[in-house]
């Protein structure tokens, strides 16, 4: 029954994968999510049902709009194929459990806000507030954070960057920090507790800062943009701290914390 509960998350994985590339397309652009099929955004004509076949359509049209021929963004199936690998990697860690869907719902959410924060420089309210009343919600399933760490872990990571950012807006005379980061960090800590998002908050900046240093040194234009998204970062820290959050602090604890 193994290879069945792989396939099936991948083919999951991947059918919401198509749902995300509506969410990234539609919500910055203020369109409506549901209710309106897909079109093309060369010659904005009604796709078919079978035109939004994930991953198949794409191979099968050759990465071309099934009307105009004009070529198809790899992101589309990447993002399908991104999010398909995902499920199946955290079915293989957690197996079936509530676990598990709580994970793929915060990865799925966190891969629509690195692609929306990186495109558009915002982090949608439609993903983050509703994420903090989850995270708070799933807290109280038997097993879960516990509803006392999952509040803490909520203040401590959105109050940690208002701090932030009222800080940076003194000093700078300039907002220094959206409040989108604020929600997200708030939703991180309000699924992971205080010590994990503490951990996002130290590997989003050692990303960035690395990413920024390499996107530099091959992209010198990049020296004249003053807005860098920080979401993007963060994101990808939170899904490093969901995977691996507690073996990370517990080599730092004993091999840094140990009393000897």
């Amino acid at each position: 029954m193994e290879p069945l509960f792989y396939t099936f998350a991948f083919l999951y994985g991947i059918c919401v994968g198509s749902f995300l590339n509506v969410l990234i397309y539609r919500i910055p652009r203020r369109m409506k999510i549901a209710l309106e099929r897909s079109i093309c955004p060369h010659c904005e004509r009604q796709l078919h049902w079978y035109h939004n076949i994930p991953l198949l359509s794409f191979l099968v049209l050759r990465g071309e709009c099934g009307f105009c021929r004009q070529p198809i963004s790899w992101r589309y199936p990447l993002v399908e194929a991104i999010n398909g690998v995902f499920y199946v990697y955290l079915y293989w860690m957690l197996g079936l459990s509530v676990e598990l869907f709580v994970f793929a719902f915060l990865a799925s959410s966190l891969l629509a806000v690195f692609l929306i924060d990186l495109d558009f420089q915002i982090i949608p309210d439609v993903i983050t507030v509703p994420g903090i009343i989850l995270g708070l919600g799933v807290s109280l399933v038997p097993g879960g954070l516990g509803i006392t760490t999952s509040l803490i872990g909520a203040v401590v990571g959105g109050g940690s960057l208002l701090l932030i950012a009222m800080l940076g807006d003194w000093l700078f005379k300039k907002e220094s920090m959206g409040g989108g980061d604020i929600k997200l960090a708030a939703m991180l800590g309000a699924f992971l507790g205080w010590q994990k998002v503490i951990l996002v908050f130290i590997g989003g900046a050692a990303i960035g800062l690395v990413a920024s240093i390499i996107l530099m040194i091959f992209l010198p234009g990049l020296r004249q943009q003053r807005v860098v998204p920080f979401g993007p970062f963060l994101a990808t820290a939170a899904v490093v701290a969901m995977l691996y959050g507690d073996r990370i602090i517990n080599f730092y604890v004993e091999n840094f914390l140990r009393i000897n």
